[in-house]
Parts: structure tokens; C-alpha cells; sequence
């Protein structure tokens, strides 16, 4: 409760910001000193030293994994703003209000990971969800970003839609909102057939995998990344994709059983649609920000494991993937806003020109296709041990590194231009605070790559 209060009045007092501030360097301090405030309710939370306790009627659930993927949130964001704060002021000196709509973010974020109640995954979602459609229009005078916002706000509120009419049929079979434990049989331990149940089910699967970007309901993600202004794409994909994967995790732990054996068909076909459709449509871009969409679908298939069993693999798999791809997503994106076009071209060269720089880039990229000594490679390794603990058939798991495989050769793309093309990369000028900020981001990945039990030894204290 302490981190959805907190986060929420610290998206007022931004707003108010806007108004009463005009130095925007402010609006950038007052933010992180936010996040630092934040970080430190949810861990008094989290420790039991202050809880701001209401009794939420059973809507909400406050467990110990969820806090703590709380402040893995609030942390990556804070990284992000100290990262990005220059960038933001760029929009209509109104950094204070992009400010605002990131607390709002976060605390939709938290709903999502403390909530037990289906309505309250409705309004989790929704409070996450518009302040995004406000961030992919943020470019008000680029076409390409407004028509990114209506189409995303449109697919959006369809994808919402199916999930409400999931709910419905999940509350007109079961006579709740809860996540009740399906009834199984005694005779083989399979649910009864409940097909209203079945179906509304389905239904929310349908509408997650839209919000989480997995195929065959990908189609928004690419056009919507690649419209949305560099700054804010980074964001989305990194800590609203894990905030529905968490969501999505705790749905299906105790409800997958309630569709027996089609669960293991459905999760297997959607995880290789997935990963086919993300690592095979990315090696034919041109554009290294479409690449990156079409990464971000890929990466999303490997997140799905932990939807196959609940496990230690599943649990801590899912919290090491989160943390490594969103450093590695936003140093990736750091390093394309400093670049005046998004083709591979304009890195031709960057290794002559600013070694450390294409040093940095080379980790993300390393840590993206999981190559050994970055915590991608460990991520990886995390949730394909959460496949097998699950039982998940050997072929599953071929299938999986094979488009891993195939990755690398897009992610080295990007390499090769930057140390094997000849030429001049088309830059801005990157101050040294920002490349030195890219590098802090690298070490920690690299840290991750040798022991990525520090990500959550803690949530076991």
C-alpha cells in the first residue's frame, strides 16, 4: 500500500511542478529525489518498519515478491530518469508533466504486482496504460507519433474490452472477482468441465498477451515503438512489459490448472509464434529501432516460461530477465537518441570515433542475445531451468535456443557497423556524464553476468 500511495502523490506534486517550476533541471531533481522517497516506503513496507495499512476488502494482496519487484521497478526508473532527464525537457519545456505520468505508471505498476482481485486487475492496467498513450503522442508535430498514439490507444482499448468480457465470464462461473484455485476431480485430478470458466480464461489470456506484446497479437508493438518518441520506447518496453509479465504470472500460477491439458498447447504455440515471429521478421530490418520491437516480441517468448510451472526458476527467472533486458533495452535506446537517424548506417564507424561508447553498446547488445559473462546469458539459463523444472518437453527447449542463436546475428548487425564499417556515425554530440552514465549501466550487467543471485538474494531475508 505504501508504494501506491506514495507514487500517486508524488504524480500530483509533479504536476503541481509544472505549474509553479519553470527550471526544468529542477523537475528532473525533484523527480529522482521522488523515486529515492519511493523506494524507501516500499522498503519500509517490505521490512515491516512502516505500512500505510488499509483494509482493502481482499482486493489487494501485499506479498513478498511483489514488494520486492516494486523497488526492482522503482530503482530501473530511477536509472532511467538520471539516464534520460536531458532528453525528456526536450518536449515542450514540460518535463514536470512526463515526470507525473511516470509515477502514475508506477502505480499501476503496483496494483499489478499486489493485487487479488480481478478488478483490481482491470484498474492496475488501466492506470498503467493511459499515461502511455499520452507518452507515444508526446511528439505533438511528428505524424508518425501521433498516428503511433491513436493506434495504440485503439488496440489498447480493444484488448481491454476482451479482458473485461474475460473477467465477466470468470465471475458468472466461479460467483467471484477472486483468483479461486480451480476444483479439480478426485478420480484423475483434472478441473470439471466448466466451459464459461474455460472461456473467460482464454479471453484473458488473449488481452495479456496484448499488453505484454506476444505473438499473434504483436501487430501494435513495431509500428507503435518505432512512432513513439525514442525516449519514452525505452520505457515501455522495459518496466511496463515486466509489470504485465508479473501480472500475467500471478493470473496463471493458480488458474492454468483450470484448463487442464489445452494449457501446455496454447502456452507452447503462442511462446514459439513468439519467438518465430520476433527473431525472424527482426534479421530483415533495416531500421535499428524496428529491430529492437521485433527483439522486444522475441524477448517477451522467453519470459513466457515462467508461465509454465511455478518454481524457484520461474520466480527468480523472471525477476534476473527483468532487470538485465530493461538495462540493456535502455542503454541500447540511450545510445540511439544520440543518433540522428535510426538506420544501421549511422553507427558506421562509432568505434573509430568514440570507442567507449560502441564499448558499452557491444555489452547491451551482448547481454540482449545472452552471450556468457552478461546477466543475459543467466537470464536466459533461468528460464529455460524453469521450462524443465515445469516438465516442458526437451523440444520446447531446442526450439528456444535455436532462436536464440538466431539473435546473435541480428544483434551483431549492429556491431559489424559500428567496428567493422567504414565511415563517420551520424551523431549528436554525446556528453561525457551520458557515456559515463551507459557504462555504470554495462558493469552492472557484466556484475549480473558473474552472479546474478544479487538481484534476489534479498527477497529470500
Amino acid at each position: 500500500m505504501n508504494a501506491i500511495i506514495v507514487s500517486t502523490l508524488l504524480g500530483v506534486i509533479m504536476m503541481f511542478c509544472s505549474w509553479g517550476i519553470k527550471n526544468q533541471k529542477t523537475h528532473q531533481t525533484i523527480a529522482l529525489v521522488g523515486l529515492f522517497v519511493l523506494i524507501l516506503s516500499n522498503l519500509a513496507q517490505l521490512n515491516g518498519w512502516f505500512v500505510i495499512d488499509f483494509d482493502t476488502k481482499g482486493m489487494l494482496a501485499f506479498t513478498r515478491f511483489g514488494l520486492f519487484v516494486n523497488n526492482l521497478f522503482f530503482i530501473i526508473t530511477f536509472i532511467y530518469i538520471w539516464l534520460n532527464g536531458e532528453e525528456i525537457t526536450k518536449f515542450d519545456n514540460q518535463a514536470a508533466d512526463f515526470y507525473a505520468l511516470f509515477f502514475f505508471i508506477l502505480c499501476g505498476a503496483s496494483i499489478l504486482t499486489s493485487f487479488d482481485n480481478l478488478l483490481m486487475l482491470f484498474i492496475g492496467i488501466e492506470i498503467l496504460s493511459i499515461p502511455l498513450y499520452i507518452l507515444t503522442g508526446a511528439d505533438k508535430k511528428n505524424l508518425f507519433s501521433n498516428e503511433a498514439a491513436l493506434k495504440y490507444f485503439l488496440m489498447g482499448s480493444f484488448s481491454t474490452g476482451i479482458l473485461l468480457l474475460g473477467i465477466t465470464f470468470i465471475y458468472g462461473a466461479t460467483g467471484s472477482f477472486h483468483l479461486v484455485e480451480p476444483i479439480l476431480r478426485a478420480s484423475d485430478g483434472l478441473p470439471q468441465e466448466q466451459m464459461i470458466l474455460s472461456a473467460g480464461l482464454l479471453l484473458v489470456f488473449a488481452a495479456m498477451n496484448f499488453k505484454v506484446s506476444a505473438a499473434p497479437f504483436h501487430f501494435w508493438t513495431p509500428d507503435v515503438y518505432d512512432g513513439a518518441p525514442t525516449v519514452f520506447t525505452s520505457f515501455m518496453a522495459t518496466i511496463v512489459k515486466a509489470a504485465g509479465f508479473i501480472a500475467f504470472i500471478t493470473i496463471f500460477n493458480s488458474q492454468s490448472k483450470a484448463l487442464g491439458y489445452t494449457w501446455e498447447l496454447i502456452l507452447s504455440f503462442v511462446i514459439i509464434a513468439t519467438l518465430l515471429v520476433g527473431n525472424i521478421v527482426a534479421v530483415f530490418q533495416r531500421s535499428v529501432k524496428r529491430m529492437l520491437a521485433y527483439s522486444s516480441i522475441a524477448q517477451a517468448g522467453f519470459m513466457l516460461f515462467a508461465l509454465y510451472g511455478k518454481s524457484s526458476f520461474a520466480e527468480e527467472g523472471i525477476i534476473l530477465y527483468a532487470v538485465v533486458y530493461s538495462l540493456a533495452t535502455m542503454g541500447v535506446f540511450g545510445v540511439l537518441i544520440k543518433m540522428k537517424e535510426n538506420s544501421f548506417e549511422a553507427f558506421h564507424g562509432l568505434a573509430k570515433s568514440n570507442p567507449l561508447l560502441a564499448f558499452v553498446t557491444t555489452i547491451f547488445l551482448f547481454s540482449l542475445a545472452g552471450i556468457p559473462l552478461t546477466g543475459g546469458f543467466f537470464a536466459k539459463y533461468y528460464m529455460l531451468n524453469a521450462l524443465y523444472a515445469a516438465g516442458a518437453g526437451l523440444w520446447l527447449i531446442i526450439i528456444a535456443i535455436l532462436f536464440a542463436a538466431v539473435s546473435v546475428y541480428y544483434y551483431f548487425k549492429l556491431v559489424q557497423a559500428m567496428y567493422f564499417n567504414s565511415g563517420e556515425p551520424n551523431m549528436y554530440e554525446v556528453p561525457k556524464k551520458y557515456t559515463y552514465t551507459l557504462l555504470v549501466m554495462a558493469i552492472l550487467l557484466l556484475i549480473l553476468g558473474v552472479f546474478p543471485s544479487l538481484v534476489f538474494n534479498y527477497l529470500y531475508f
